[in-house]
């Protein structure tokens, strides 16, 4: 009777200890470990920011406020490079980019 009581004992305090370090080893609450967000250039004036959470806010009031583009300095690239600056000081890194396009991903808080 003794053997029986052990055997059940020590059964029940394996599975608690396993289940204590499978709740340890539980993935995280979201498989999302970063966000996207996409600078479209469409112009000086049309230039727009597509947020990760859907919300699209236009450049041009930040263009606006930007030092007067030098001479013999392409457009795109001088605009471009202040969106993607304005970005990053939001945490923001260049992940991809194509002709019209910039793609900046930031790592999202745990």
């Amino acid at each position: 009777m003794k053997k029986l009581i052990l055997c059940l004992l020590t059964a029940t305090v394996a599975l608690a200890v396993m289940q204590l370090l499978k709740l340890r080893a539980d993935e995280p609450r979201t498989f999302q470990t970063v966000e996207f967000a996409t600078i479209r250039w469409d112009g000086r004036d049309n230039t727009y920011l597509i947020r990760p959470n859907g919300k699209v806010d236009k450049f041009k009031q930040v263009f606006e406020k930007a030092l007067p583009r030098p001479d013999g300095i392409d457009e795109r690239t001088y605009y471009m490079a202040i969106a993607m600056n304005a970005l990053a000081k939001e945490g923001y890194d260049l992940a991809a980019m194509t002709q019209e396009q910039f793609v900046m991903k930031r790592p999202l808080a745990r």
